[in-house]
């Protein structure tokens, strides 16, 4: 988390790229916060949620037809907050284009892990693994987009290939046993990063 203490410095701070959602006070020194909404809109679609103490509904609807995502009335409660947050991010994770990327183009290795598409096997140095197919689709499709983070019903529906189903435990599953997998291969490496209340996404590095 970065903290900006004017709208001036928000915009310095963002401009230095790696923002994945922005709480947006209205009463800011320096540059006010339509200033700043409109900076980042010229540049970034990431979620913007505006923090008021103003109870103006059109100013409020006017944020929003700005390119505000969504807002929060001071006083607010932490846990309102949380629960807003994690929504824009997971819809921001949701609109993530996913490009097509061939098999043969893919890394053959992940840090200290090497693989083989047409036997499934992941191995090291000295021990080789073989994957079940899920598990094999799951690294592949993580493989093909590294920086992208997976919601796990969209993973499950890539993977599976049919409409996911809440409550469904079989991507976990799946997820867990190639956790054990990797990690009995390399056990210093976190390969698969969850981000609480969003998604998965790989955090190995390629070489």
């Amino acid at each position: 988390m970065i903290q900006a203490f004017s709208g001036t410095e928000g915009i310095m701070l963002f401009d230095q790229g790696g923002i994945e959602l922005v709480l947006l006070d209205i009463m800011l020194p320096g540059k006010n916060g339509d200033q700043v909404l409109k900076a980042i809109r010229e540049q970034s679609q990431i979620p913007v949620i505006m923090l008021t103490a103003l109870s103006d509904k059109k100013l409020i609807s006017q944020y929003l037809l700005d390119g505000a995502n969504d807002y929060i009335v001071k006083p607010f409660d932490l846990d309102e907050v949380f629960a807003r947050v994690t929504v824009q991010l997971r819809q921001s994770v949701e609109k993530q284009p996913i490009q097509q990327e061939k098999t043969e183009n893919l890394p053959q290795n992940l840090k200290n892990i090497q693989f083989d598409a047409e036997s499934f096997e992941i191995k090291n140095s000295q021990e080789t693994i073989r994957l079940a197919k899920k598990e094999y689709l799951i690294l592949q499709t993580l493989l093909k987009h590294p920086k992208k983070i997976f919601t796990k019903e969209e993973l499950y529906e890539l993977v599976w290939d049919e409409s996911y189903l809440p409550g469904d435990n079989t991507l976990n599953t799946h997820l867990s046993n190639l956790r054990k997998k990797l990690n009995q291969l390399d056990p210093n490496q976190e390969y698969i990063e969850t981000i609480w209340g969003v998604g998965v996404r790989l955090k190995g590095d390629k070489q």
